[in-house]
């Protein structure tokens, strides 16, 4: 018996199957701190399909408008940036040297599979490290353990001049090969889930939006903001630029589960139990009430945590821009965050949409955040 085809509008686990290509596509796509191009142009092209206008900063940060012109807005956020690493330094036997750009982690680095991404395009290389035959530790020496003072790229040049023929340039961004992939129930890996799942799903809060021909009472700007990893400068600069009412921020979280984690520090938090919400001072009270509310009403599982003086996310530059500007972070669990194997479970990518988006529908400019009304 044939099989039956599938039709255009399948899902995935409740993704439909032209956003779950994007997903893939935009995951692959290197977004480096700093040179973040591709990776927006694949959001963007996704996102006008849902959206009245779009506009970039001088910086890169994107935004799509929905019912553009209004005097109260909202904005939805994410970050595209991805950690990765700088040529610092060229031998004259053709190594490279490296910095970090971002907080990238040197202790993965070993072995791995890199784009070089100088002026004549991605060149591969690896990371090179010393066989285990040679680096046992004796008596004398202890084994060597890798720093980024002692890491290198090696990408089959024999000299300096055959690197820089080859396109390769101190300040070449370096990030790693490794791409999306599918786990055993229902858990994706990638290497830069933190933060283009939030990318994502705020893209597809935008398709939801238009699919279900829902007529917003104020402007919703879908802000995809670059270099968060290095400071939260994107998101400072766009909060500026469009000075919005409210902003509700999207990132990840830790899953606490897995071992090496201390729970008395980093609290209880797991994939596949849905999103995480958060206390911290940069959250708004009673704008956190709202979602709670929402959640509650649309049996949509939440999970807490307290982030002490910073949230460490671009919801701290929303909510300290301008005079004030209440904000809500609504975070994704991830395990093994800032390696090439970040994951999570697609139950809180579908959850975490749905949050936002009910949120977004009971939010109207007469919303009351006054702390003293």
């Amino acid at each position: 018996m044939a099989k039956s085809k599938k039709k255009e509008g399948s899902k995935k686990g409740g993704i439909p199957a032209a956003s779950y290509q994007f997903l893939k596509n935009y995951l692959n796509t290197p977004s480096p701190v700093g040179f973040e191009k591709s990776g927006q142009q694949v959001w963007l092209d996704y996102v006008k399909q849902y959206s009245d206008e779009q506009f970039t900063d001088p910086y890169g940060s994107a935004a799509a408008i929905i019912n553009p012109g209004q005097n109260f807005k909202v904005v939805i956020e994410a970050h595209v940036d991805e950690i990765s690493w700088f040529v610092n330094y060229i031998t004259d036997s053709g190594l490279m040297y490296l910095k970090r750009n971002g907080g990238v982690d040197h202790q993965i680095a070993p072995s791995m599979r890199v784009l070089i991404h100088g002026k004549k395009g991605p060149v591969k290389g690896v990371f090179g490290w010393p066989a285990i035959h040679t680096r046992l530790s004796t008596a004398d020496t202890k084994e060597p353990t890798p720093r980024t003072d002692n890491l290198w790229l090696d990408c089959g040049a024999r000299s300096k001049k055959e690197v820089e023929e080859l396109g390769i340039h101190i300040g070449a961004v370096v990030t790693y090969q490794d791409g999306f992939d599918e786990l055993a129930n229902d858990y994706l890996i990638a290497r830069a889930f933190d933060n283009r799942v939030g990318g994502f799903m705020i893209a597809e809060v935008a398709r939801l939006i238009k699919e279900n021909n829902i007529k917003l009472p104020y402007s919703l700007y879908v802000v995809n903001a670059v270099q968060e990893e290095i400071g939260l400068r994107g998101a400072e600069m766009i909060a500026r630029r469009i000075k919005p009412n409210v902003a509700i921020v999207t990132d990840v979280t830790h899953d606490t589960t897995t071992p090496l984690i201390n729970k008395n520090i980093e609290g209880d938090v797991a994939c596949g139990k849905g999103p995480s919400l958060a206390y911290a001072p940069a959250i708004h009270n009673k704008l956190l009430g709202l979602v709670e509310e929402v959640a509650d009403k649309k049996t949509i599982d939440v999970q807490w945590r307290a982030l002490s003086r910073s949230t460490g996310t671009d919801t701290d530059s929303f909510a300290y821009s301008n005079d004030g500007c209440p904000s809500v972070l609504i975070s994704i669990p991830l395990r093994y965050m800032h390696t090439t194997v970040e994951m999570l479970h697609k139950s809180d990518i579908e959850s975490t949409i749905q949050l936002m988006f009910e949120t977004l529908k009971v939010l109207t400019p007469k919303t009351n955040l006054s702390y003293f009304e």
